[in-house]
Parts: C-alpha cells; structure tokens; sequence
C-alpha cells in the first residue's frame, strides 16, 4: 500500500516542478503579438487565397499591422468593404481600388485553331507547356487542360466543352489572381470590371507576324495597328505583333472593336441596342409629284424651243345632197309632144 501511495506522490510533484519549468520558459522566451492582429483577421474573409500575396489572412493581418501604410496591402476578396474595417481597426487609410475580374486573352476555341496533333500525358498545362508548345499551330494560346479552374478556390472557372476553353463566371470571380499565376501560359489577366460590367480588351497574346499568326488561329490578333490608329485616346500600342488595350485609358468607344480585321478585340457587358426603326416623313414635309421633264428637253436654250404651231379645228364633212334625176319631168315633155 506505502508503494502505490509513494509512486502516486512522486508523479504528482514531478508533473508540478515540470510545469514550473516549462511555464519559466515560456515566459522567458515569449513573443509579444499586437493584438489588434486578432481583430483584423477576423473581418477578414477567411478565404487563404493568397491572392493579397501573402500566405493566407493572418499572415496579411500582421503584415498590415506592422506596415506603416496599407498602399501594398490589399484584400481582393473583401475588397474596399474590407480594406475600409481594416483601416478603421489600425486608424490608417486604405485606398480604393477598382474592382477586377480574370479575363481569358485567348481566341483559339476548337473551331478557329486547328489541331495539329493529339496531347496524350498528364493532364496537366504545367507538365504540357514543359514538354512542347501545344496541339496547335499557335505556340501562345491556352492548352486547354483546366489547371487554371482546379486554382480557383470559388468555382468561377469552368472550361467550355465546345470552345476548349475557360469561361469565367464574373458573379463568382473575386479577382484573387490564382487562375492567373496557375496559367504557364500568361493567357490569363486581372482587368478592372469597368463601370457596369462594360470593357474592351484584346483577346490575343501570338507574337508571331501577322501571317504565321493567322495561319495558326483565324481570330489572332495579327499586329496591323488599326486598331491603334482609330483610338483617340491612346489606349492602344501595338508591341511584338500584338496589340494591347490599356484598361486604365480605355474610354469604351468601341472604334477599335469595329475596326479589328480578325475579330480579335471583344466588347464585354455593353448593352445589345435594338436597332432604330426608320423614321416616316410628316404628311406636310411630302411633295407633291410633278411631272417629269426629259433632260434634254429641260436643257435645250427657250429661243431655241420652238412654239408648237396651232392645229386647225376639225371640220366636220357635211354630204353633199343627192340630185334626183329629172326622169319623171322627161317622161312629161315625151308625153306632151306625142
């Protein structure tokens, strides 16, 4: 019995001069924590993205935090709503930003770019770009095998089983740039929404030369610079073959849209116009119709129009009476002289 009592005691002030010691240490060694990293990492969206460019949300809360301004730091999920409690928690100004969505700069759906051979790996753009430059003629456009839409965290990314290519759904993009760092390709770009969801960008990125890059894909851009001449407002420049719409300058004209020979330049979220119907005249504004005049006739010098001369009025032919024969007044004078 003494044995199971000692065993017992032992244990117990063993375990309390070892929690003595270690918490001696932990006071020894602690690191002080701001709490107000706590507060901002709970308004914050919680999503670890990464798209802030940091590891997740609390590595951008102590970040933001410890800077001294937040103008590099900038939560693309939450937005200016987010960045606006932050600043508020940390008594510093956020500045506003425009609000983006992924864009896909490609053009090359199955019907446009033909293919020259047939992919037969790991399903994989990273592996494909690593081993050549694709199934197709164009060496720039997306390869098509999804890694962009297994980086997306919110579902906004899906590839269209006709086109071969991604679509982004914009209710669901936050603008958190994974699909963007996920494309070997760069064909994906972070632009501004634009006011009302309307934007205008190239949908090309073939440096190729015009013809090689038409060849390759029927809607590649193929660096002629119409575009860039039309545009009033130098948004355009045409670098490397290819040219490049600047969203910053871009005021949604669309002239560059009608202009683009290939087709290459897209318009996004403008509103479809029913066409005007064709105004009719007011009953008053009608001329009256008048009698149309050869032009040679209408030409010709008035001396030397000659007046037509006046036709004599038609008379009509009385007959003439018939004369009777004096038979019955011979007959009378034979009779007399008999």
């Amino acid at each position: 019995m003494n044995t199971i009592i000692w065993t017992i005691v032992t244990l117990t002030v063993l375990g309390l001069v070892l929690a003595l010691i270690l918490y001696f240490v932990a006071q020894k060694f602690k690191v002080e924590e701001d709490p107000r990293i706590d507060q901002v990492e709970k308004v914050m969206p919680g999503a670890n993205c990464g798209g802030c460019g940091f590891a997740g949300c609390r590595a951008f809360a102590d970040a933001a935090v410890k800077a001294s301004d937040l103008s590099t730091c900038f939560c693309p999920v939450g937005g200016n709503e987010v960045m606006n409690k932050v600043a508020a928690i940390l008594g510093k100004e956020a500045a506003v930003k425009a609000p983006q969505v992924a864009v896909v700069r490609c053009n090359g759906s199955c019907a446009n770019r033909e293919r020259t051979n047939i992919y037969d790996g790991v399903a994989s753009c990273r592996v494909k770009a690593a081993l050549y430059s694709g199934d197709t003629g164009c060496s720039f456009g997306c390869l098509g095998c999804g890694d962009c839409v297994a980086a997306c965290s919110f579902g906004a990314i899906s590839m269209d089983a006709e086109t071969g290519l991604p679509v982004v759904d914009e209710s669901k993009c936050t603008g958190c740039g994974s699909c963007v760092k996920a494309c070997p390709k760069n064909v994906i770009e972070l632009r501004n929404k634009g006011p009302r969801g309307m934007r205008v960008y190239v949908s090309c990125i073939n440096k190729d030369k015009g013809g090689v890059a038409r060849k390759a894909c029927k809607a590649a851009c193929i660096g002629c610079g119409k575009c860039a001449k039309v545009c009033a407002h130098d948004a355009i420049t045409v670098v490397d073959n290819v040219a490049y719409i600047d969203f910053a300058k871009c005021k949604l004209c669309k002239k560059c849209v009608a202009e683009c020979p290939t087709g290459a330049i897209h318009a996004v979220g403008f509103p479809v116009l029913p066409p005007k119907p064709a105004a009719a005249k007011p009953a008053a504004e009608q001329k009256p119709a008048t009698a149309k005049v050869p032009a040679a006739a209408a030409n010709a010098p008035a001396a030397e129009q000659k007046p037509a001369a006046p036709q004599p009025a038609a008379t009509e032919k009385v007959a003439a009476p018939k004369v009777e024969e004096p038979v019955n007044q011979a007959k009378k004078e034979v009779s007399d002289g008999q």
